[in-house]
């Protein structure tokens, strides 16, 4: 894979899709990956941002926004991770592929549930990617 972009959706952007846009960003080579919200809420998750800090992933370009904000982008793959943002998915200038792989969703849950939530996005999203490409 080279020089592929994917876009990962989710309701809020502050927990399921920066850890994914994160992981993919760390372990799949010639993948580029941005987050947005359908509703973003403008802040990421502090256990959100702890999980990603303890894996050694985290980096500071990393913050919830808005579709609006990234809507003029090509993508090569829209991936939503939660049911919201795959009923409320945009419609792109330019037709794109679409993968839904659904999340729960951690917030207001112990740490536990957000390091869950990484293994989970690791060992089931980036393998679909792959096969998306």
């Amino acid at each position: 894979m080279r020089n592929k972009k994917v876009l990962v959706l989710c309701t809020g952007n502050s927990c399921r899709s920066i850890i994914s846009e994160a992981l993919i960003n760390a372990k799949l080579d010639g993948v580029i990956a941005k987050s947005s919200g359908v509703k973003a809420s403008g802040n990421i998750n502090s256990n959100a941002k702890k999980v990603l800090i303890l894996n050694g992933i985290w980096d500071e370009k990393y913050h919830s926004k808005t579709i609006d904000k990234i809507i003029d982008e090509d993508f090569d793959l829209i991936v939503t991770v939660c049911d919201d943002a795959k009923e409320s998915c945009p419609t792109f200038a330019k037709p794109v592929k679409k993968i839904h792989i659904g999340f729960a969703d951690p917030s207001g849950k112990e740490f536990d549930a957000f390091v869950d939530t990484y293994e989970k996005i690791e060992k089931v999203l980036l393998p679909e990617i792959k096969k998306a490409f």
